[in-house]
């Protein structure tokens, strides 16, 4: 595997207002540095974690994934993070992996937060996304996913980042740190973590502690409370280091998610 720059871009959303959004992105990409190649948008980015789905849902040829593919052409990175998509007459969470060249893979969130109503208002996936980048396997998955192991766990698709895009609540703030450095140790594996900030529409808090942790489970990079871009080089001499000197996957359960 070569080497690979991700940016994490942790900030406050405009409530329900996918204009307001779409212009703040644009500015944020515009600050990128140039060595960038693959970026991360919180869950939601253009409304914020919203369950009038039949108001703010957009179609895969809508507004929002042309915008996508333009930002993604026009900056020649990939860009990733989800929106509310209908299809079929259905209502989804998906989270979209875009090339510069216009190719568009996505994810629709499996674990619905019923704790929210999110499963009265969405339709669950049932498949993983595991996307290919520099020779990188790189799995994707949104924030409620992140309490439920198997479906992250290393089997025959095996990864060498997991990432987790998420409008997780400061007031589990704690179960959202423990769990991507969990993720990480148990899969040995970079765990990314990009969490919003601010107060939304439901007066619900969000502290952001977006992350970037190794395939030991030891923090690189974490910040709360404040808008942050984060760039970094990952290594892949640390993943082959790492499952080399501790072999722990050699003797994991095999199993397959029906």
């Amino acid at each position: 595997m070569a080497e690979l720059t991700i940016s994490i871009i942790q900030c406050h959303l405009h409530w329900e207002d996918k204009a307001s959004n779409l212009k703040m992105f644009e500015e944020k990409f515009a600050a990128l540095p140039p060595t960038s190649q693959v970026v991360f948008l919180p869950e939601m980015f253009s409304t914020g974690f919203s369950m009038r789905a039949e108001w703010y849902a957009e179609s895969m040829e809508g507004e929002t994934v042309q915008w996508l593919k333009q930002m993604a052409a026009s900056h020649r990175r990939i860009l990733c993070g989800s929106l509310i998509i209908k299809e079929n007459h259905l209502y989804f969470n998906r989270l979209l992996w875009v090339l510069p060249n216009g190719m568009c893979y996505h994810y629709d969130k499996r674990h619905l937060f019923a704790y929210a109503g999110e499963d009265q208002h969405y339709t669950a996936g049932s498949n993983r996304l595991i996307a290919q980048v520099n020779g990188w396997k790189i799995a994707l998955m949104i924030c409620y996913d992140l309490r439920f192991p198997v479906w992250a766990r290393q089997n025959k698709d095996q990864y060498d980042a997991l990432v987790y895009i998420a409008n997780w609540p400061d007031r589990r703030s704690l179960a959202w740190k423990t769990l991507l450095q969990a993720r990480a140790i148990e899969n040995q594996a970079y765990v990314i973590g990009v969490n919003r900030i601010g107060t939304d529409g439901n007066d619900i808090y969000y502290s952001g502690n977006s992350a970037l942790i190794d395939p030991l489970g030891e923090i690189i990079w974490q910040e709360a409370e404040k808008e942050a871009i984060y760039t970094q080089t990952l290594k892949s001499e640390k993943v082959e280091e790492v499952r080399t000197q501790f072999p722990f996957l050699n003797d994991a359960d095999p199993f397959v998610i029906l």
